[in-house]
């Protein structure tokens, strides 16, 4: 890892749950220009041990105490997804900047309040779409911007797989529980359709989006057979791009994510692993102006730490917003309800724009 820094972002994380353990302690520990410099959660022997494990320096069972310390700069939300948008928006309140995990809200309403809350206090907030932080799909997005020209059609798919947790269960930290944890009143894998669409579509979108900007409308089709939840989306992008999304859970095979783009000036294929096994994808460039293929060594595939890091320089250099902002967070909860309603309209096109509610 590089050395740290000399000035470091001061960061608080609020959840000890899997994905913080998974993913955000870590990353706070690794990244040259922030530290873990506190943990919050009300189970307090998670707490407690999460804080001897990581080395923070502060623990808090009280969220409205850590906001109130003024060495905590900015939080990372790592909570269950119902949290997401009440902990931002009191953070933002309490003058803290903010990484929220992904997706940013449930619902257009909430993600709408949001959006206002992060207006109103002129902080840093990015959602946590590590994603756009993988190294083959940043060098995908520079030869669409730079080189590419016209976009003409965008392909994507996001299909987990039924040996993922086996495979993830090799390569990540154990994961410790507790039984004083703080869930949602509802159980979010009572409903697996609203589940998936919320866990791993908002991925999906958020990589369209990234490529090809902004979506308009949506025609979707779901089946549902075999222990098998399929979502085949037509997409009509701003630009006129065409696209289709496939989001497929589980697949009989390994996990199978990857993208097809198409534009004047060449062509970009890739294949993007499980994040856990922190591997950037394979992104293969083909340029028409010397017919050859070229594929960018994304070495360091640790995203969430890149994507840390990138939120610590927007926060402590002023620097351009390099991740996704609260306007791509509500753009893919937009997306999942517009896709969610268009299901239920048997595959009508649903536009973005006249969607309301949640999934």
């Amino acid at each position: 890892m590089p050395p740290k820094e000399d000035r470091r972002l001061r960061v608080g994380v609020l959840g000890a749950g899997q994905i913080a353990q998974a993913a955000h302690f870590e990353s706070c520990t690794k990244a040259a220009n922030a530290d873990l410099f506190a943990i919050c959660d009300v189970a307090d022997d998670l707490r407690e041990r999460m804080v001897i494990t990581h080395g923070a320096e502060k623990s808090f069972a009280d969220y409205d105490a850590m906001l109130a310390d003024p060495e905590v700069e900015a939080v990372i939300i790592a909570t269950a997804d119902a949290f997401h948008v009440p902990a931002s928006i009191r953070a933002l309140e309490a003058g803290k900047h903010v990484l929220c995990e992904k997706p940013v809200g449930l619902t257009v309403e909430e993600a709408e309040a949001l959006k206002q809350a992060v207006a109103a206090s002129g902080l840093t907030f990015q959602v946590g779409h590590m994603k756009r932080y993988d190294a083959g799909l940043q060098a995908a997005k520079r030869f669409i911007d730079d080189e590419m020209g016209d976009l003409v059609a965008l392909k994507a798919w996001y299909c987990d797989s039924t040996h993922r947790y086996p495979m993830t269960d090799a390569v990540q930290p154990l994961v410790v529980t507790s039984a004083r944890a703080r869930k949602p009143s509802e159980n979010p894998k009572a409903n697996l359709r609203r589940y998936y669409m919320l866990a791993h579509g908002c991925h999906l979108i958020d990589t369209a989006r990234y490529f090809a900007g902004d979506i308009v409308a949506v025609e979707a089709r779901l089946s549902e057979r075999g222990g098998m939840w399929c979502w085949f989306v037509d997409v009509e992008f701003a630009n006129g791009t065409l696209g289709h999304l496939d989001l497929t859970v589980a697949v009989r095979m390994d996990w199978h994510e990857g993208f097809q783009i198409y534009g004047r000036n060449g062509s970009v294929l890739g294949k993007t692993f499980n994040p856990w096994y922190y591997k950037s994808s394979e992104v293969d460039i083909f340029r028409e102006a010397d017919g050859a293929t070229h594929r960018v060594l994304g070495a360091d595939g640790h995203f969430y730490r890149r994507q840390l890091e990138g939120f610590a320089r927007t926060v402590l250099q002023g620097g351009p917003m390099t991740g996704a902002d609260v306007n791509d967070g509500l753009a893919s909860v937009r997306g999942m309800v517009a896709i969610a309603r268009s299901v239920e309209a048997g595959g009508k096109r649903v536009a973005l724009a006249d969607v309301s509610g949640g999934v």
